[in-house]
């Protein structure tokens, strides 16, 4: 922290609210934020930062930002001081387990956990002191499939390879968006940069996706794929890989089990077969696949459009095949595993998959956590086990799990809720208390997980901004303190950390995670006389030590991904007639947002209304639709009226609206996101659409109906003609 003449201070530190990790230099007087831009002298960003960074100073400045406990009474909602709310929490969920069982409490931890030091590091305090087993979190409606993969692959859900995308010739991007999302399991800042510097080197990018987005516009080609029909190309390019002999042997393939049945599991999806289910030419698959095998380094990576499909697993693990057989896993250009300071890996458990299963459907768990899309049915099913009382840590799946409304409902009807969480928004509006942690300047950081997922190896910690307000708590003080008053028998050595941890804060599990670092004289003393960072260098070969299974080999798991194709040929039958299917919904993101959780931002919501329905020209016509009409769109769970938006960006038969709006619902307290409410895509996915095989959500390609809906001008134009019509049939 520097300070000049005037009292004009510079703070440096890493913004948290995306995986990208850009380092920011903050000018404050006192408690006034001056400005905010980006670090330059930051290792891993590089002076680079996206408009998201501003929204930091609108968060902390925000009048709707709640800065103490409320609860809901009958003349509305009350401030309570902070012993009292706790009290009351501990003491709502303590009779309510006694009564109805300890399951009977749900959790849901929201995507905002993962980009905060105090709730990553002290979140298993809380888990454990609740006892219940009745956990989801925003995993299953994102990133699960990776996880898995990874866990079967190398022993941890969390040993994920991420593109070298520093030093790739050549890169196909399936299903993502980085300009948009700054990375995502890929964390990386100026993307846009990235694939400018792989061009430059005469490399080439190459982007498959059902909407042309900014990505594919700067990428050097890109093509049009049906939404859920990844599985097909990913089995064709293996396929096409296995006839063409474009395998290649490296230290990964090596280390593999089971290789030899690779091959079969692509047999018959050949690119001719499937192209015209999928929309991509035979001549341009098998083309792809030749120049990706010719390329002097390559990776394929597929994100977030592959994850969150009917497929999405199965899809994932032949990405990591395809990388895997073509000799692009673990050397440079392709994929490789980030080496952290604080390596979360060593310290968590493996991971496991299906160990419990849902009461109602029978869906399975992943590491504890059910899926998102059961929630519902959880709550509303009556018998044994059924959900009655609900926290919510930091989430909003009102707005962003499947079927928001039956969610809405579901929440309405339980007898005990509470959030922690800093808005009075569409999910914690139901909580009978609302705990407040401080904004995101008011907490030191450290990126805990995204290190983990970074395309450079960096270190950096960053103390708070500004010193916790008097009346305030951090979350990991609500977490501490609610343990305390739930968990009183607990060990002698878990009162013990949770004291020091108390006392000391987060920091003091960070410092005692990096003396354990691979990096000699790493600690947080060192962090801090490095306020920009520590660079620790690019990627590196890390095979076979990067691998957590004992014998230190990768294990494919063949047989478990192999039952999954008798589903793909049930859905997908290659030897019927091509019919033209339903219309399809899919999501976009915009490198303005962030979920639903940035939209009290007037910096970011500001301009253009960025909530429309996307279609193309074709399908616009067809339907009578015109640019800036009003549309009712409907699938199996409601219906949402939305403004077109009409564009060759999108696939013919193809129709897109982003994800995270919705504030039009009444009880809430954010006036800048009210006023600029859109309508939340989650009111049209479905809760019963899901990937089977891992229980992730499948919110892209969801079926839908378009229909115009008339203006008033139109209605009265109809009124008079029905009238005349019926005037000439009197005469």
């Amino acid at each position: 922290m520097a300070t000049n003449a005037d009292n004009t201070q510079t703070h440096f530190r890493t913004c948290n609210l995306c995986e990208a990790m850009c380092g920011l230099e903050i000018k404050h007087q006192d408690e006034k934020i001056l400005s905010i831009k980006g670090d330059k002298n930051d290792p891993f960003s590089k002076g680079y930062i996206c408009p998201k960074a501003t929204a930091l100073q609108d968060l902390y400045e925000d009048p709707d930002r709640l800065r103490a406990p409320i609860e809901r009474t009958a003349d509305g909602w009350k401030e309570l001081s902070w012993p009292d709310a706790l009290d009351k929490v501990a003491d709502g969920i303590t009779k309510l387990q006694k009564k109805h069982g300890v399951n009977a409490l749900g959790i849901y931890s929201g995507n905002p956990n993962v980009h905060n030091m105090g709730a990553m590091l002290t979140a298993r305090h809380l888990f454990k002191s609740l006892k219940s087993r009745s956990r989801f979190s925003a995993t299953s409606i994102d990133q699960l499939p990776h996880h898995i993969v990874c866990m079967h692959l190398f022993g941890h859900m969390l040993r994920i390879p991420v593109p070298d995308i520093n030093r790739t010739q050549h890169m196909v991007i399936i299903g993502a968006n980085p300009l948009a999302s700054n990375g995502s399991i890929m964390s990386v800042a100026n993307v846009r940069q990235k694939i400018k510097d792989i061009k430059a080197r005469d490399g080439k990018v190459v982007v498959i996706d059902p909407r042309r987005t900014e990505t594919a516009d700067l990428a050097d080609e890109h093509h049009f794929i049906r939404p859920g029909s990844d599985i097909l190309l990913l089995l064709a390019m293996l396929n096409e890989i296995y006839t063409q002999g474009f395998i290649k042997e490296s230290q990964a393939s090596l280390l593999a089990d089971e290789l030899d049945q690779i091959k079969s599991l692509a047999q018959g999806y050949t690119p001719d077969n499937v192209a015209s289910t999928i929309g991509i030419k035979s001549e341009d698959i098998k083309r792809l696949v030749k120049e990706y095998f010719e390329a002097p380094s390559a990776v394929l990576y597929g994100r977030m459009g592959v994850s969150v499909q009917e497929f999405g697993l199965l899809s994932q693990y032949l990405i990591m095949l395809i990388n895997l057989v073509t000799g692009r896993i673990d050397v440079e250009g392709g994929l490789m595993f980030p080496n952290p300071a604080m390596d979360v890996v060593n310290s968590t458990g493996p991971g496991y998959l299906a160990k419990r299963k849902t009461r109602v459907r029978g869906l399975p768990d992943f590491n504890g956590d059910f899926p998102v899309v059961a929630m519902s049915e959880e709550m509303l099913t009556p018998g044994e086990g059924q959900i009655k009382a609900f926290i919510n840590i930091a989430g909003n799946p009102v707005l962003s799990t499947p079927n928001g409304k039956l969610l809405d409902s579901a929440l309405e009807g339980l007898e005990f809720m509470v959030s922690i969480d800093y808005y009075l928004n569409e999910t914690s509006k139901h909580a009978n208390i609302i705990l407040p942690p401080v904004s995101p300047l008011e907490r030191d950081h450290y990126d805990v997980t995204f290190h983990g997922f970074a395309v450079h190896n960096t270190a950096k910690y960053s103390p708070a901004l500004f010193k916790t307000p008097k009346g305030q708590k951090g979350d990991w003080q609500i977490t501490l303190e609610l343990a305390k008053r739930l968990d009183k028998k607990a060990s002698f050595s878990t009162k013990l950390n949770r004291f020091l941890t108390n006392l000391l804060g987060p920091k003091f599990l960070l410092n005692e995670g990096l003396k354990r670092s691979q990096y000699e004289g790493l600690s947080l003393k060192a962090l801090k006389k490095n306020p920009h960072g520590i660079d620790l260098g690019p990627l590196t070969t890390m095979l076979p030590g990067a691998i957590k299974h004992k014998d230190k080999k990768i294990h494919l798991n063949v047989d478990f991904y192999k039952a999954d194709l008798e589903r793909v040929q049930k859905i997908f039958n290659l030897d019927a007639p091509k019919m033209d299917g339903d219309i399809l919904l899919i999501g976009r993101r915009h490198v303005r947002s962030n979920n639903s959780w940035l939209h009290n931002s007037q910096r970011l919501v500001k301009g253009k209304s960025r909530c429309t329905l996307m279609l193309h020209p074709e399908l616009a016509q067809q339907q009578a639709i015109k640019d800036g009409d009003q549309v009712k769109v409907t699938s199996r769970v409601g219906s949402i009226e939305i403004v077109a938006e009409v564009t060759d960006e999108l696939m013919p038969g193809v129709v897109s609206i982003p994800h995270g709006w919705g504030h039009g619902r009444k009880g809430i307290r954010q006036g800048i996101a009210q006023k600029h409410a859109g309508v939340s895509v989650n009111d049209l996915t479905d809760e019963s659409l899901i990937d089977t095989l891992s229980g992730n959500a499948a919110v892209n390609g969801v079926p839908v109906v378009l229909e115009l809906v008339p203006t008033s001008s139109q209605n009265a134009a109809s009124q008079t003609t029905k009238k005349q019509t019926e005037a000439v049939s009197l005469t």
